[in-house]
């Protein structure tokens, strides 16, 4: 295996990371030579920043991550391309490219538009669900509580964002599946940082969570909407106990 890693900035050996710069990753290997290649860049990058690795406001620099990913520039710059259109960095001419730090607000937009998509979705893809998507969203469910014990919420926030698709993704609409897919990655890239530091609700979400399973699993569609209503319907009021606290 390589022992290249992907870092925002030049930390020094064995050291934290400065300010705007990311600390080194867990080696990866190579990209192999693939016609998707600029896929496999923003997938490797996203899963970075959305595990946690790849700090909010952390420099992202085309060259070192073309080296460490073994490939060219040139799909490391359309990677982050495609990045900055779904909502996870930034493209700005003094700056460059950085992770994207998003606030309450913008996460509030981003539950909002969750509240009218997501039920919808669940309910219109539970009529679609083989046995082999409700084995896999369990199998996330039990994969998420080890998380939990673990107590590594960025990789909690990377199988949340799995669950969530699973039940979504069958929905039959290949628009709301790749807005939601969008939403999904600047939720996982806040809710550690901001929901979470506020207000520390992983045991009740992933509680919601298995609700939300059993009746999908039932193919019961409307409870399954009506429960992922509620469940992100409290995200939304949980915001708005913080804005009234002024925490």
């Amino acid at each position: 295996m390589s022992s290249h890693t992907i870092s925002g900035g030049s930390p020094a050996a064995g050291g934290p990371a400065g300010a705007g710069e990311a600390p080194e990753l867990p080696a990866l290997p190579p990209l192999g030579n693939m016609s998707s290649r600029s896929d496999l860049v923003a997938e490797a990058i996203r899963t970075a920043i959305l595990g946690g690795q790849l700090k909010p406001g952390a420099t992202l620099v085309e060259r070192r991550l073309a080296a460490q990913l073994g490939v060219s520039k040139t799909p490391v710059r359309e990677a982050l391309i495609r990045l900055a259109r779904s909502g996870l960095v930034s493209m700005n001419p003094n700056r460059g490219v950085t992770v994207r730090d998003i606030d309450v607000q913008e996460l509030r937009a981003v539950y909002e538009v969750r509240l009218q998509l997501e039920p919808w979705s669940v309910a219109r893809a539970t009529e679609q669900l083989t046995t082999a998507d409700i084995q896999d969203a369990k199998a996330l469910l039990r994969e998420a509580r080890r998380e939990m014990r673990r107590k590594d919420y960025g990789a909690l926030t990377l199988v949340n964002r799995r669950f969530h698709r699973a039940l979504y993704a069958r929905c039959g609409n290949h628009l709301v599946v790749s807005i939601l897919d969008d939403l999904q990655d600047q939720l996982a890239l806040g809710i550690v940082s901001v929901l979470w530091h506020k207000s520390p609700t992983w045991a009740e979400e992933t509680e919601e969570h298995e609700a939300i399973f059993q009746a999908a699993a039932r193919r019961d569609g409307i409870e399954a909407a009506d429960l992922m209503r509620t469940h992100i319907d409290r995200s939304l009021h949980r915001m708005d106990d913080w804005e009234r606290s002024g925490s």
